[in-house]
């Protein structure tokens, strides 16, 4: 049963390139919810309810005021705004882009546990912290390319931007990568110790949505999408954490040694009363 909701949202999303218009849209929106749902319920289930409530906090509550700032004043993010096609907006930001921060802060946050942790309960704070905001802001290569070749949002003026992705701003990933590792230092401080566990195996479906997110991803703006700029400029960053997941996955899961076997001592044996007897003893 833990495996349903991440299978439900991976159909989802195998939708989404054969959807079109009105349904596209209407895809989109109903993925972001089913994402959110599957990130804050598992949190809920694995880790308890404060570290649910601070999930919710700092990347929910946190995403719709950066992004309520980033609309008003072009910081960090540059210069854009959103259209009408996801629906109502609260501070000029759509309802359903706060969610989207933590559908995908969670996965990156136990995913940088993982790298971060060397086998370990616990993981290193900075080298998780790091590793998750750069897990997280490395999405946004290609969630940005790909809701502004939708229509969804623009930036007015992009200025400099990376080679072969025309309308985003390097600024734009910058401003993510800042906001991703304040988030997830913000996390890291609040959770409290039992936000800092790691355990491959309770964690499994979240770090497959991880994968699953980088290799999909890769695959659909490549070959689907139309969109090999973001392909490529995506893969390389969100594989700079993906690639090493992988590759630690796929190794047998350490296991706590066991104790060797007692032995008698070499100088006693057993007395045929059934007592130990020294050697050389009657």
């Amino acid at each position: 049963m833990r495996w349903l909701p991440l299978a439900t949202l991976v159909l989802a999303q195998i939708g989404y390139p054969l959807a079109s218009g009105d349904a596209r849209t209407v895809l989109t929106i109903l993925t972001v919810g089913l994402g959110y749902g599957v990130s804050v319920a598992h949190a809920f289930a694995t880790k308890g309810l404060r570290v649910t409530a601070v999930l919710i906090a700092v990347t929910t509550g946190g995403g719709l005021a950066v992004e309520a700032v980033g609309v008003a004043t072009g910081f960090p993010f540059g210069a854009y705004s959103y259209g009408a096609l996801l629906g109502p907006k609260v501070l000029g930001v759509p309802l359903v882009i706060p969610l989207a921060w933590t559908w995908m802060a969670w996965p990156a946050w136990l995913a940088a546990g993982q790298l971060a942790s060397r086998g370990e309960r616990t993981s290193n704070v900075p080298r998780r912290v790091a590793l998750a905001g750069l897990g997280l802001a490395a999405w946004d290569l290609f969630l940005d390319p790909q809701m502004v070749t939708e229509g969804y949002w623009r930036w007015g003026s992009p200025g400099p931007v990376l080679p072969g992705v025309n309308d985003v701003p390097v600024v734009n990933y910058l401003g993510w990568l800042a906001v991703a590792v304040a988030m997830m230092a913000a996390l890291a401080a609040a959770a409290g110790p039992r936000g800092m566990e790691v355990d491959r195996r309770t964690d499994a479906p979240m770090l497959a949505l991880y994968l699953w997110t980088y290799f999909s991803s890769v695959l659909a703006h490549a070959i689907f999408l139309g969109l090999p700029g973001s392909a490529l400029w995506g893969g390389i960053a969100m594989g700079l954490v993906a690639i090493p997941l992988a590759v630690q996955l796929a190794r047998p899961s350490p296991r706590t040694r066991p104790s060797p076997r007692t032995r008698p001592s070499p100088r006693t044996r057993p007395s045929p009363r059934g007592r130990p007897e020294r050697l050389g003893q009657r």
